[in-house]
């Protein structure tokens, strides 16, 4: 299975970027994304429940970035299992340019080989699968990394803490908009969901 395509990021190249490589980021737009752990400075376990066709399984595997130029360019190379329901190996290229004030290209160019269940489904369901899976990957990137205010480069003023009437909550996480950003969205889409 091959599948190349592009999208326009509204954050500049740096962001996209940063994005990218942050799995919590992942965790929040790949569909069905249940965990997205760093291994290694470069390496991920991703776990990830997905339906093809009539196929549902939960796939893992392990997903490497290699051929790193920041903030231009990488690889993301891939393999996994879905126990019964197969295996998926594979990778994508993926390419930020800049696309005009504060906004990016994504270019990227996906190869996958499955195995299993998964083959007897059929390319067309499965690339109308994956093609589903990256528009609510990038849908929910966009969203995240719009949420992500631009850095100013002016100093914050921070107030003055406000005296507690309550014990103190802990802080609610912030989202940030990570590894989602383009080259997940097909790469990790297709890299979670067929890469494993």
């Amino acid at each position: 299975m091959e599948m190349a395509g592009s999208i326009r990021i509204p954050a500049d190249r740096q962001r996209v970027w940063d994005a990218l490589n942050d799995p919590d980021v992942l965790r929040q737009c790949i569909p069905g994304c249940e965990a997205i752990d760093r291994t290694g400075d470069h390496e991920f376990n991703a776990s990830v429940r997905a339906k093809v066709g009539p196929v549902s399984a939960r796939f893992t595997g392990r997903i490497e970035l290699t051929d790193m130029v920041p903030p231009e360019r990488y690889t993301i190379t891939g393999q996994g299992s879905g126990g019964a329901a197969g295996f998926a190996k594979g990778g994508a290229d993926v390419r930020l340019s800049d696309d005009g004030p504060g906004a990016t290209m994504l270019t990227y160019t996906v190869r996958a080989q499955v195995g299993g269940k998964l083959v007897q489904i059929g390319s067309r369901l499965i690339d109308a699968t994956a093609r589903k899976y990256a528009d609510e990957f990038f849908t929910k990137f966009n969203e995240v990394v719009a949420a992500v205010p631009e850095p100013t480069g002016a100093p914050i003023e921070t107030p003055p803490p406000p005296v507690p009437v309550e014990p103190p909550r802990p802080a609610a996480p912030i989202g940030i908009w990570v590894w989602a950003a383009a080259a997940a969205a097909v790469t990790i889409i297709v890299g979670a969901l067929v890469l494993g």
